[in-house]
């Protein structure tokens, strides 16, 4: 039987291991899809760039039009990124009836509703496993293992970035500017680090990682998104003294009221599974009814991790070639016209336990103004960490652990603490969660 021929737009780091893994993993390839997988047609922004993976046996196309378009491609897989570029390409090659494997969170966190919309009039598939925890097969594990699960919540560290930042900060005692310039060197992060260490990356995969679990449609928009920039060594430190590692998360969770769909640094008791994954690991803790809390671990960027998922979805196509389209694996794991627009909750509508670091003026009185405040917003304090002056300075640090409470409370009681004369510059705060 003749091999399927993928086309492949971009020859970048996933390109090149795609590529590789393709090769090297060939015959054990064939034996699981039934039919052999090859690039036969690859298309990049700069085709005569210096490349370490070998190119012969591909056509390479300088317009990527050109290979959407080709008669002979039965697979375009878009490995470029960005979003506009992008989705013309996949909708394009939807209209052809081609199938498409991407490894672009950004994609299909924007357009996703749209792409999905498209495939399934044209009967194609459009596989994403790649697009959020590198070679962790989260997205499978989701929308397949665990199908007969009703999903409460997903969790994780889903940036392998921030988590890399993290992690030196706490273990070396940086700063976070120190450790950023030494991930930029390391290619972690991107000379503009903006989407990781803001948490827009993390927002992109959560986006889709809530759908799959939930059945709901993709919500970008609507994902409350913080970064750590402001996380200092001190953080860090008055978090382990209390039993806690700070952590940067997305967290999806179905409540009563709603969905929480949020990413941000969180405070998670160190005897967590989840608050030893280091460096530049990714790891998403799941939670369903019947099966209880299950763990994803492994590595969330990468060459060949992240071509491993692109391969494997390469694999599922193939074997899908002769299935009807109705009793495919459903996009998003429900069936699309069983998708539910369920509440997303308002940041300020959730509720969550807090760790707040403020530097209050060393006089008697000070701390009583400050719990006194707190009690009147209805929020109860869990622990108080207040540390000895510094010779010769006036402000002390206090730390405190709150029970949880709604956002809007803890933001209105922030708003007032801050207003008080013996407090000095802004309040730091950061969620916690138990994560269980």
């Amino acid at each position: 039987m003749e091999p399927v021929k993928v086309g492949l737009l971009g020859l970048g780091i996933v390109g090149g291991g795609t590529i590789s893994v393709l090769r090297r993993n060939a015959t054990e390839i064939a034996r699981r899809a039934g039919r052999g997988i090859i690039i036969t047609h690859a298309s990049a922004r700069d085709l005569k760039k210096p490349r370490e993976f070998s190119l012969d046996g591909i056509e390479l196309l300088g317009d990527p039009l050109e290979l959407v378009n080709h008669p002979e491609v039965e697979i375009v897989a878009e490995l470029i990124g960005g979003t506009e570029l992008a989705r013309e390409l996949v909708m394009q090659a939807i209209s052809n009836g081609k199938h498409v494997v991407t490894a672009n969170k950004a994609l299909i966190a924007i357009h996703g509703n749209e792409i999905f919309e498209a495939a399934t009039r044209k009967g194609v598939i459009v596989a994403f496993e790649a697009a959020v925890a590198g070679g962790i097969p989260i997205i499978k594990a989701i929308r397949e293992g665990l199908a007969g699960n009703s999903i409460s919540s997903v969790a994780g560290i889903i940036n392998g970035t921030t988590n890399f930042i993290l992690t030196a900060m706490r273990e070396q005692a940086r700063s976070f500017e120190d450790v950023l310039a030494e991930a930029q060197s390391l290619g972690y992060a991107e000379a503009n680090p903006t989407f990781d260490v803001e948490g827009i990356d993390a927002a992109h995969k959560l986006t889709i990682l809530a759908a799959i679990a939930f059945g709901i449609p993709l919500q970008f928009e609507k994902v409350f998104t913080e970064g750590i920039t402001q996380i200092t060594i001190e953080d860090i430190g008055f978090a382990e003294r209390f039993g806690y590692r700070i952590r940067h998360l997305g967290i999806a969770r179905r409540t009563s009221e709603g969905v929480e769909l949020r990413v941000h640094p969180t405070l998670i008791p160190e005897r967590r599974l989840i608050a030893n994954v280091d460096g530049v690991r990714n790891a998403v803790l799941v939670i369903g009814d019947a099966v209880g809390p299950t763990i994803y671990y492994g590595a969330g960027a990468g060459a060949d991790p992240t071509a491993s998922a692109v391969v494997a979805d390469l694999v599922d196509i193939v074997r899908a070639f002769t299935t009807d389209p109705g009793n495919r694996v459903p996009h998003l794991a429900f069936q699309s016209d069983a998708l539910s627009y369920e509440e997303i909750l308002p940041m300020e509508e959730i509720s969550t336990a807090y760790y707040l670091r403020m530097q209050a003026l060393d006089r008697p009185g000070v701390l009583a103004d400050v719990t006194r405040i707190l009690g009147e917003s209805g929020i109860s304090i869990e622990a108080i960490l207040q540390r000895e002056p510094v010779e010769g300075a006036s402000f002390v640090p206090i730390i405190i652990l709150t029970q949880s409470v709604q956002e809007k409370y803890m933001n209105q009681a922030i708003e007032k603490l801050e207003a008080l004369p013996n407090i000095n510059g802004r309040i730091m705060r950061i969620r916690m969660d138990p994560l269980a």
